[in-house]
This record gives structure tokens, C-alpha cells and sequence, in this order.
């Protein structure tokens, strides 16, 4: 691996001059958006979280309060903190919102039920009426950066909890049935969009699309992605200087996909944030463990298996990135000019 020349530092990150970096968000921004596409404003999604908060902070300096919306989507087992902190960022921004309930939605779809029903088949007492459950990398596997290994949490009405592993099947079936809540959002979001004439205006940032935290035409679905190539730390620098509210600077990146609470670390990441922002900038642009190691406090060997694992993610999740394939049919040298 070839080192990079600018010497490896905690301090490698930060965006400098906020201001410009802004500047240059916006000016992006309003050329896909009204030139580009020929839209004239944006929706987001806003969910009291960090990225769509910043999101939105962006998107009025770059197209104005008055030609955004946002959409809250609140559902069975999202937190009442999520629709609140969401209003207080609206209000702040003094951007137009609205809330749309997609509970009645994924019971159509049967989403709770395809759900729990995974979950009893591993932990047959479950009751999803008063008991809460989350898909959980026990500690060991998170310390040790190790392939993860999926449980099932179920936190009873009492206080007590069980883990148990997750069959390949149970965990399928539970992802696939908690992935409706993120695709019926983006049904919705696109309504608005449509009646309105706007563009969507996603809210991933660079650790969610590379490492593919997304639900392909869910959440990954948008027209514009104007934090995609941002760090989460950087996306923290935006929000301070653009005034997010503080409660939501403050509050813990979650997942608020399953009833009980779960952070995005003990789901998915494996590590706090600011560690894997400074560890994929290394592995990214070519510094080598012995480089990184220091600087991070950890062994060589450690970087590695790091290192490792995010190679691992993000070739395990480039199908989830990948648009539709299209090109069966050519004429051009060396392909038939019929259909075989």
C-alpha cells in the first residue's frame, strides 16, 4: 500500500474554512436542482437525525426556506424525540413541514408481522404487543473488528433481555421485512416531490453510501445526495457552524428502525464514529497501518483487521450501489446485432 505524502494526523478531517466548503454545497446544489433537473425546490425527510439536519440546513442557504419541505414519517416504533427534534429544526429553519404516518402503510404490507414472526421462530417467547426487540454485533465481535455475527435483543415488559444468534433465514427475513419502513418513506417522499414539482433531496452521508447503510430504493433512493461525500465529523463541523440545533448535535446517531433503542455502532458500524471517519480517510487514501497505528493508539495488526473489514463492506455492498444494468443489447463491435 502506498503512503499518501501529507503525514497522517487526528487533525486531517477538518474542513478548514467551513464557509467555502458551504459555498461550494450550495452552488452544486442549485445547479442540479434548478438547472439540471428544471425542478423548483427540494424535499427531505427529516428525522430529528444529524444527516437530514444538516441536510436541510444546507439546502435553504442554497435554495431557500420557501422552496423546501420537509416530511416527517413517523411509524409504529419510531421515537417521540425523532418528530421533535425534527420540528425544532423546521422551525428553526423556518422551513415548511409535514407529517406523514406510515404506520398504516407497512401494516398493509405486513412488515411488524413478517418481522416478529422471524423473531419468535429464535426467541419463542417474544411478545411483540409488549416486549421490544433489535438486530445487535455483540461486543466481542465490535472489540475484536471480526466479521459480524448478528443477534436478535429482545427486551421483555419486565426489564430483562435475551440474545440469541441469528440464523441466516431469521436475519434475512427481519431485514427485509424492517426494510419496507425505509422504501414506504420514500413512496411518500416522492408524492411530495412529484405534486410539487421538486427534486428529493437525500441525506446519506460518505460511511452510509460506501459501506452501504442504506436500503437500495429506500432511504439510498434520491435525486441529489449533498452530504454523500462527507465524513461524519465533518457533517458535526456543518452542523455547529450552520446552528443545527444543539439536541440534535447531541443526541446519538440511531438506526430508529426496531422498537428498542440501538445505536448505528451496535448495528452496523462496529466502532465510534470518529474513530472510523480518521480509519477509512487512511485506508481510503493509501496510508499504512504502520502510519495510522500511532496516530490512532492501536497495534499494527489491529489497523489491518480494520482495514480489512472495510474492503469486506464495501465489496459486499456494491451490489446495493449499483443502479440497474442495462446494457444486454448492443450493436456496436464485437456484440451481436440481434438479441440471442
Amino acid at each position: 500500500m502506498k503512503s499518501n505524502h501529507t503525514e497522517f494526523s487526528r487533525e486531517i478531517l477538518r474542513l478548514g474554512d467551513v464557509d467555502e466548503v458551504v459555498d461550494q454545497l450550495c452552488v452544486k446544489l442549485r445547479e442540479d436542482v434548478f438547472k439540471r433537473f428544471r425542478r423548483m425546490g427540494g424535499v427531505i425527510g427529516v428525522s430529528g437525525g444529524i444527516d437530514s439536519s444538516v441536510t436541510l440546513a444546507i439546502a435553504v442557504k442554497a435554495l431557500g426556506a420557501e422552496k423546501l419541505l420537509g416530511v416527517m414519517l413517523p411509524e409504529t416504533d419510531s421515537s417521540p424525540d425523532s418528530e421533535d427534534l425534527a420540528r425544532k429544526l423546521t422551525d428553526k429553519f423556518g422551513v415548511k413541514a409535514i407529517v406523514e404516518n406510515i404506520s398504516g402503510a407497512l401494516e398493509g404490507f405486513g412488515c411488524y408481522r413478517r418481522r416478529d414472526e422471524a423473531v419468535k421462530r429464535v426467541i419463542p417467547e417474544y411478545d411483540p404487543a409488549c416486549d421490544k426487540m433489535k438486530v445487535v454485533i455483540p461486543q466481542e465481535f465490535v472489540n475484536k473488528n471480526l466479521p459480524p455475527v448478528h443477534y436478535v435483543s429482545v427486551i421483555f415488559k419486565d426489564g430483562s433481555e435475551k440474545q440469541a444468534r441469528l440464523p441466516m433465514n431469521e436475519y434475512l427475513q427481519i431485514v427485509a421485512a424492517s426494510n419496507f419502513k425505509q422504501r414506504s418513506r420514500m413512496s411518500m417522499i416522492y408524492y411530495h416531490a412529484e405534486a410539487l414539482h421538486y427534486a428529493v433531496l437525500g441525506t446519506p452521508n460518505k460511511h452510509e453510501v460506501q459501506q452501504g447503510f442504506f436500503v437500495k430504493y429506500g432511504d439510498g433512493a434520491a435525486d441529489v445526495m449533498p452530504i454523500g461525500n462527507l465524513y461524519k465529523t465533518q457533517v458535526y463541523e456543518i452542523a455547529r457552524h450552520l446552528g443545527v440545533p444543539e439536541g440534535i448535535i447531541n443526541r446519538q446517531p440511531t438506526t430508529d428502525t426496531y422498537s428498542a433503542e440501538q445505536s448505528q455502532e451496535e448495528f452496523f458500524y462496529q466502532m465510534p464514529f470518529e474513530s472510523m471517519d480518521l480509519l477509512w480517510y487512511g485506508w481510503e487514501n493509501g496510508y499504512t497501518p504502520s502510519e495510522v497505528a500511532p496516530v490512532m493508539g492501536m497495534t499494527e495488526d489491529q489497523v489491518v483487521r480494520i482495514y480489512r473489514n472495510f474492503e469486506r463492506k464495501q465489496k459486499t455492498t456494491e451490489y446495493l450501489r449499483t443502479p440497474p444494468l442495462h446494457d444486454y443489447f448492443r450493436t456496436h463491435e464485437g456484440y451481436p446485432s440481434e438479441i440471442v
